[in-house]
């Protein structure tokens, strides 16, 4: 006769820690008292495992008190799923800025009230270019790409900031609109040195217009003319 061995302490800890991580994800905000009763946990040993994930992100408790899946998160079903739609359908996008501008091109979402995450990129043609950071969260303030999900950019309109994620790179950024809503961020990424005040003029109206395109109906992308697309420059 074959025994089944006991789990030990760290074992147990380790599935109570996924069971909640799956609960936090497979709901649309889940309260800290039905996570605790899904998983038969008491309320204070479902909020200290809450918490652990909460700091390393992989959960968040947002305004409302719901839990729900955090940015590193969000970062690793990035990671998992490469060929996720929305990064299929920015795939020609981001080609088109790249034949346009030779820089590299970056499609980013939200991960967070606080953060943005790169879903993809297609790398410039230069020869000093700007290398992948698919996969790498960023802070919203101070950023291009991070103003444009924040909502502080006009659709069909683009921002250039210098110097907001890394020293010495210059990024211009425009909203990708589904629906009325941001939903993503399309932007180049560009040495610093290359990056005048006439690069923001020419490469922006670019940006803006592949941004616009992207889930633009063919009768309103028809209709647009790159005279329609304004600019903001934001310093260092």
């Amino acid at each position: 006769m074959v025994t089944k061995a006991a789990p030990d302490a760290t074992t147990r800890a380790a599935d109570r820690v996924l069971g909640l991580l799956r609960v936090v994800c497979e709901h649309d905000g889940v309260k800290l008292a039905d996570a605790a009763k899904e998983l038969s946990l008491s309320a204070s040993t479902a909020l200290r495992l809450l918490r652990t994930l909460e700091a390393n992100g992989f959960a968040a408790r947002l305004a409302d008190g719901l839990y729900r899946p955090g940015y590193r998160m969000v970062q690793l079903g990035v990671q998992a799923l490469s060929h996720d739609a929305l990064v299929a359908a920015s795939r020609p996008a981001l080609r088109a800025l790249v034949a346009g501008t030779g820089e590299s091109a970056y499609l980013s979402v939200a991960a967070g009230q606080t953060h943005g995450l790169y879903l993809a990129i297609e790398e410039g043609t230069q020869s000093v270019r700007h290398i992948n950071w698919v996969g790498r969260t960023f802070p919203l303030a101070g950023s291009a790409a991070g103003a444009v999900l924040a909502g502080q950019v006009e659709p069909g309109s683009f921002i250039t900031v210098a110097e907001g994620v890394e020293p010495d790179t210059t990024a211009v950024a425009a909203p990708v609109t589904a629906g009325g809503a941001v939903v993503a961020a399309l932007s180049v990424v560009a040495p610093s040195y290359r990056a005048t005040g006439e690069y923001a003029r020419t490469v922006g109206p670019i940006v803006a217009a592949e941004a616009s395109r992207l889930f633009a109906t063919p009768a309103a992308v028809a209709g647009r003319t790159k005279e329609d697309h304004g600019h903001r420059n934001f310093a260092p």
